[in-house]
């Protein structure tokens, strides 16, 4: 009996393991709450690797010795697998690279509301050269104060927003900011009025109004809890479509990591056709929010994303502002057009 018992706890330990490093293989990736554990990676692989020492110190008592011995390869098989995927992902950059004639940086910032002032979202995307800053959680009353900011600092914007409602909280605005050498944009109407948006606070998507530059989405979906799986599955999937044709740059406060991305991609990308520039450029397991959390113990739920007519050659995620007020990192992530054409 005893020996029937420590198969089936190996077994069940075994398939737990698997699920939470390869969700995606059994398709629960977005299934509570195994969506909301398999976001912190960098936790998993310190618990798998602690169970595994745990295991080694339990094999001391004979009479479970075969049980534990299990148990520990299992472990140290959660913990190398777990360790493999965010070291392939990225451990972070230090710099962007050098910036040419036709780059553009992006930037990505859930402020928080009123957590973080306008003049530091404002020296930071001056500092890291910004041409399209989105900022979730930000109302146009901030991004214009961020606009004026960056425009006395030799670095003049346009802010477009949308908002759910009249009044409220912060989290129903999201802001973009976007250069001028871009040309000119506008709010689509489906997106400023919510008639085709994410489901619970608001995201903006762009058009160029002079046929040059992207389609510039500022995306904020929302957190996946318990009462809202619909509704971020929903978002996630308005998120992907977002990107199923055309020149699109995806930046903002996805509520989701890679993870949880599986099945949306469409001609090698993996929201729609568009590719995630953390994973590409090694910040992709650099956790973005919290802030309270150190950066690779946390979800990298932030992201910048781009179709195949963008190359990404550079992303950093900031650690320096996390007293800054704001419990998520910016990110900022640099693209190149593909074939070196002009933007």
């Amino acid at each position: 009996m005893l020996r029937l018992f420590g198969t089936l706890v190996t077994v069940l330990c075994a398939i737990a393991v698997a699920i939470l490093t390869w969700p995606q293989f059994f398709r629960v990736e977005r299934v509570w709450p195994i969506a909301q554990i398999v976001s912190f990676r960098g936790i998993l692989v310190v618990c798998f690797a602690a169970a595994f020492v745990l295991m080694l110190l339990l094999m001391l008592i004979r009479p479970i010795r075969p049980l534990t011995a299990s148990l520990a390869v299992i472990a140290l098989v959660g913990a190398a697998a777990g360790g493999v995927i965010v070291f392939s992902r990225g451990l972070g950059t230090d710099a962007l690279p050098a910036k040419a004639a036709a780059s553009l940086r992006v930037m990505t910032w859930n402020t928080e509301g009123a957590a973080t002032s306008p003049e530091t979202i404002a020296r930071t995307a001056v500092a890291m050269d910004a041409d399209i800053v989105t900022l979730p959680e930000t109302t146009i009353d901030t991004g214009a104060k961020v606009a004026v900011a960056m425009r006395g600092l030799g670095h003049p914007m346009w802010a477009y927003h949308t908002q759910y409602g009249a009044h409220g909280w912060d989290a129903s605005s999201t802001t973009m900011l976007i250069s001028p050498d871009l040309g000119t944009y506008s709010v689509i109407e489906s997106s400023a009025d919510g008639s085709s948006n994410t489901s619970t606070v608001p995201s903006a998507v762009a058009m160029p109004t002079d046929g040059k530059g992207p389609i510039i989405v500022a995306a904020h979906a929302v957190a996946p809890r318990q009462d809202y799986m619909a509704a971020w599955k929903h978002d996630l999937q308005w998120i992907a479509d977002q990107c199923s044709a055309g020149n699109v740059i995806l930046a903002g406060d996805f509520n989701a990591t890679v993870d949880h991305m599986g099945g949306f991609g469409v001609d090698g990308g993996l929201m729609g056709r568009c590719r995630d520039a953390g994973d590409a450029t090694g910040t992709g397991g650099v956790g973005t929010w919290p802030t309270a959390m150190p950066a690779l113990a946390g979800a990298p739920i932030d992201h910048v994303m781009a179709t195949p007519d963008w190359t990404v050659t550079g992303s950093v995620v900031l650690t320096s502002l996390d007293g800054s007020g704001s419990d998520h990192r910016p990110l900022i992530v640099q693209l190149d057009p593909t074939g070196g054409g002009a933007k």
